[in-house]
């Protein structure tokens, strides 16, 4: 394994932790122009997950493990996303009028604990190959951008001031950072890693499926229903062409 693997994975995701900062942009935009980006958004990264859980991560680990493993792995990634979005809030806004939580800290609270995992899955991705973790850290971006500019408007609705919604933000975030290190070395030692990309691949299909694209579809009526779903397929497209591009 190269020493720069640890490198790697520690710039992904302090990267993954300055994405809370892009709330940012929410200050500058007006609302309705905000809003249309967070859909587009959300639109593009809907396909890019479901075409990067496919076409890599579940790609690499039937290479990897077979197929009984991988679609089983699978399938058990998908229903521990289920529950823990059941239960840790995981379905995030992505727009500024969604109902907020009395206890808004469990936004927080449950961001940093999905961040962690993250950290989990870009460590585990990285320590397959250094493709494998960029294509990775890509689709966890992609999910992060819509996600923080959405989270950050739920947050300062809830009686936050912009910088302290940024600074909390933020800070949950970089408990990928946490998540990575303190997996690295565990996964060097149980060599678990071809375990963890299928669990990771279901985790992606579940928030593309149940977060995003029904937020595409919530927002069809508004007359811009074919240029998501043309931000969707751009979304696969893109995927896939990484995938014939990296070979």
């Amino acid at each position: 394994m190269s020493s720069l693997t640890i490198v790697y994975i520690l710039l992904a995701t302090l990267l993954n932790g300055f994405m809370a900062l892009v709330g940012a942009v929410a200050l500058v935009l007006p609302k309705k122009s905000a809003d249309a980006l967070v859909k587009s958004l959300v639109a593009f990264a809907a396909g890019a997950l479901f075409g990067g859980a496919l076409f890599h991560l579940t790609a690499e680990s039937l290479e990897e493990i077979g197929s009984f493993q991988t679609f089983g792995l699978l399938t058990l990634g998908f229903i521990i996303f289920f529950v823990l979005e059941r239960y840790l809030w995981w379905h995030h806004c992505h727009e500024g009028g969604c109902e907020v939580h009395p206890v808004s800290y469990l936004v927080l609270i449950g961001d940093a604990i999905h961040n962690f995992i993250d950290g989990v899955i870009i460590a585990a991705s990285f320590l397959i190959s250094v493709k494998v973790g960029l294509i990775t850290t890509l689709l966890i971006l992609l999910h992060e951008l819509p996600q923080e500019l959405g989270d950050f408007a739920v947050i300062v609705d809830a009686g936050f001031s912009p910088k302290k919604a940024l600074f909390y933000n933020f800070l949950s975030q970089m408990t990928a950072v946490a998540g990575a290190l303190a997996s690295y070395f565990a996964l060097l030692t149980f060599n678990l890693t071809s375990y963890l990309l299928p669990i990771a691949a279901g985790g992606f299909l579940y928030i593309s499926a149940s977060d995003l694209i029904p937020e595409v579809h919530r927002h069809s009526e508004e007359g811009r229903a074919l240029l998501y779903f043309f931000l969707f397929i751009v979304g696969i497209s893109v995927m896939v062409g990484l995938k014939f591009f990296g070979e």
